[in-house]
């Protein structure tokens, strides 16, 4: 009896360590390896990159010229709405799929692969996710052929203080009068509708905020004249106003108070972008430094055989593969702090590594007529786009806390 008991004690218990040991584990788990989907679309996009981006990259960055011709060829290849469920016109892919995708295009050119990541990370999977089937046919089904789609969130007074919007929106029966103005609106010059966050009382702060989709050709929106950039300066960003902008109530996204959750819950998607966006920049730094430093040569050898040089190209591949490790790990279990944590270190990264490059190639490094000063602009880019480091270190110490109930 005793020990019937004794067994059926020890047996419940390590059931329950077993139990605790998968929890754990399913915590976790992380496996950096690609499924056959995954690197048919990893190499894919490498493909592309290889031939259409990388020869043009320079002369779209020096011109400002938007990628139309680059764009056009994505979205034919299905890769302007690879989240998006096949019946509106996607590919039904998972984050990962995404993310790398992201990468292999911002090696070949930052602008290129920064304008498909914040078109499939901030509006169309927005859309996909949570727009109702009539905003689907409108805002969602063109824009897998085709049609960009921009997120209009920032304003002059309101950039990681998503609460201080002032973009005001007022009911009025069906309909919705906007007013306000939007700031550093990516693709909006060529952009056909807005997602816009507004509100309906600036006193209720993040509790009156309400999400929109807005035809870009709706009366009483203008377009701002582009803002010269430092970073991929092929893609377009200008300010939009909007001036009695008025426009159907089925297109307000979820409730008004929903607003913030939904911005917060967007920002976290594309921090993963981001994050592969940098790494793709990353990449293409270390393969620009490699490049120069098997052909040049100082002090009668090669600059591979320099023990400054090799030291400098380790610590590129260290950073550049643990930026790559948390984004994979960010695109596969999506959160606030995976996605902070991975967009913090990939821009950081990104930026040192560019550093490194510029450092190797010496004189060359800052010349316009090589690739490395193109590097660490757009790298740099990375650390201010989509939330600064600063708010990603404060989001993941935030979030770091409260799983240990220390806040």
């Amino acid at each position: 009896m005793v020990a019937g008991a004794l067994f059926k004690s020890v047996k419940s218990s390590l059931s329950l360590v077993q139990c605790a040991k998968t929890s754990i584990s399913r915590v976790r788990t992380f496996t950096s390896v690609l499924n056959d989907q995954q690197h048919e679309i990893q190499e894919l996009a490498k493909q592309f990159s290889d031939e259409h981006l990388k020869p043009n990259a320079k002369k779209l960055d020096l011109e400002g010229r938007f990628p139309f011709d680059q764009i056009k060829r994505l979205t034919d290849m299905g890769f302007m709405g690879m989240a998006v469920d096949e019946e509106y016109g996607g590919r039904g892919l998972d984050y990962l799929s995404v993310a790398v995708a992201v990468e292999e295009l911002s090696r070949g050119c930052a602008s290129t692969g920064m304008i498909m990541s914040l078109h499939n990370f901030l509006y169309t999977n927005l859309v996909n996710e949570k727009g109702t089937p009539q905003q689907k046919e409108i805002f969602l089904c063109d824009f897998t052929r085709g049609a960009i789609g921009c997120f209009a969130l920032s304003e002059p007074d309101a950039g990681s203080d998503v609460a201080s919007i002032k973009t005001t929106a007022t009911f009025d029966g069906d309909h919705v009068i906007l007013n306000g103005k939007k700031s550093w609106v990516s693709s909006a010059i060529e952009g056909s509708a807005l997602i816009v966050f507004a509100t309906v009382d600036p006193a209720l702060r993040h509790k009156g905020l309400a999400c929109f989709l807005v035809p870009m050709d709706a009366e009483g929106v203008f377009r701002g004249k582009k803002q010269p950039l430092m970073s991929v300066r092929a893609v377009t960003a200008c300010d939009v106003t909007f001036e009695e902008v008025r426009i159907p109530k089925s297109y307000m996204v979820g409730q008004v108070g929903e607003g913030f959750k939904i911005a917060m819950g967007q920002l976290d998607q594309a921090r993963i972008g981001i994050a592969a966006h940098a790494v793709g920049i990353a990449q293409a730094a270390l393969d620009t430094a490699i490049g120069y430093a098997k052909e040049r040569e100082a002090f009668g050898k090669k600059l591979t055989r320099l023990s400054s040089v090799q030291d400098r190209l380790t610590e590129m591949s260290i950073m550049t593969e643990t930026a790559r490790l948390l984004t994979y790990r960010a695109a596969t279990q999506v959160s606030t702090k995976n996605s902070s944590m991975a967009k913090y270190v990939a821009g950081k990264n990104a930026t040192a590594v560019a550093d490194h490059c510029v450092q190797i190639l010496g004189g060359r490094g800052l010349a316009t007529t090589h690739n490395a000063e193109r590097h660490y602009r757009d790298a740099r880019g990375t650390q201010i786009y989509g939330g600064v480091t600063d708010i990603q270190k404060r989001l993941v110490g935030h979030y770091l806390l409260k799983e240990h109930d220390a806040l």
